[in-house]
């Protein structure tokens, strides 16, 4: 494996000098950490991250290799990853080949050698940044200039990026690992769902099926009247909203598809992004957060059995206490007392911000899947 040098250039003038082993280029983004131990593939493969570079806390990435089951989609959506190191040998029972040819077959950067402790830290202390990286220019002036030309992570519409174009059905189940394959589909469901992919995570449909219900994904600007109407001739049952990249407050159009169905009383479950839209949809307006929520490890609090649940987490925005003022707050995070979980008044709506389907885990909040399905 021969490695390239790279540069990188933030918006606030830090300049860093790296190794590149996926593919050459330049790209713009938005810098994040994640704290997850395991789980590289599926993070570089959830659209929830386009638009974004990850800078991964563990130091050793690529031992396990990559293979075709642990796609949370059809290709990587993060601009790149950052790593302390990267190991081009892989061992694994179920690796298929090198996470460096995943990057350079879906155009993505492999940042490594470099200080992620530094660059960690420093995205704790000041927030994320927009960052440029390069294997083409040292140059920082040029670097600089790029970069300013590029638009923020506010002012792209990523669910137009990483949604279907076409309306398919999901039915496989969730991953056995005594089989060593995804579950099928045995029993016929009694419920329909429809998911309105703002850029949905494979296992997210997986769990919907193994909850039971019958799942059907369809674009984000699939025609809500459509589904008002095929809800009104007991067609379908619910509306799933999925996790997804972006700002929330920059989707006003999905934002008035949202305020239709609410109207229509269809039931609605939502995660992550489909969650922070829902928010806004009742009007509360989301905020950012300091440096954002990504990793494995997350405490989460049920406030009603008060059991301490470990989640995932993907995200920089945040729904906002006055929520409390329409809404039942079901789940807290322990780290910062942020909001996880609502169920709404009066409405067949609740919704939670991490990540119960947690492909490769932690499972504890898996239940809420099932939940779902038991309230149609």
């Amino acid at each position: 494996m021969s490695l390239k040098p790279l540069w990188i250039y933030l918006e606030d003038g830090t300049f860093l000098s790296a190794k590149s082993f996926g593919s050459s280029g330049t790209r713009v983004g938005e810098i994040v950490f994640n704290t997850s131990m395991s789980g590289y593939q599926e993070i570089m493969s959830d659209p929830s991250y386009a638009g974004q570079f990850v800078v991964f806390t563990m130091p050793e990435i690529g031992i396990v290799g990559i293979n075709e089951d642990d796609l949370e989609s059809k290709r990587v959506h993060a601009s790149g990853m950052i790593v302390r190191n990267y190991n081009n040998r892989y061992s694994n029972f179920r690796a298929s080949d090198r996470l460096e040819n995943l990057l350079i077959s879906d155009n993505a950067l492999g940042i490594c050698d470099i200080d992620t402790r530094f660059l960690t830290k420093h995205i704790r202390d000041h927030g994320p940044k927009m960052m440029i990286a390069s294997t083409e220019t040292s140059d920082k002036s040029e670097l600089k200039k790029i970069l300013n030309s590029f638009p923020r992570i506010e002012e792209v519409n990523f669910i137009k990026e990483v949604s279907t174009k076409k309306t398919y059905k999901h039915d496989s189940g969730a991953w056995d690992n005594l089989t060593q394959k995804y579950n099928e589909q045995t029993q016929k469901p009694t419920k329909k769902v429809v998911v309105l992919d703002f850029g949905v995570k494979r296992n997210i449909l997986n769990e919907l099926c193994e909850a039971g219900l019958e799942v059907e994904v369809v674009p984000y600007d699939y025609d809500v009247k459509n589904l008002v109407q095929r809800y009104k001739n007991k067609e379908i049952d619910a509306v799933f909203l999925s996790n997804g990249p972006g700002d929330p407050m920059y989707y006003k159009e999905e934002v008035e598809r949202i305020k239709n169905l609410i109207d229509a009383k269809i039931p609605m479950f939502a995660i992550c992004l489909g969650h922070q839209l829902l928010s806004i949809a009742h009007g509360h307006p989301t905020y950012k957060l300091s440096f954002g929520q990504h990793g494995g490890n997350h405490p989460v609090r049920n406030e009603k059995s008060r059991v301490v649940e470990i989640t995932a987490q993907n995200h920089n925005y945040n729904v906002p206490e006055s929520i409390q003022a329409i809404a039942k707050v079901t789940h807290v995070n322990l780290f910062d007392d942020t909001i996880e979980g609502v169920d709404y008044h009066d409405e067949p709506i609740f919704s939670v911000q991490h990540h119960p389907e947690a492909s490769p885990g932690p499972h504890d909040s898996k239940y809420i899947f099932k939940k779902f399905a038991k309230s149609l």
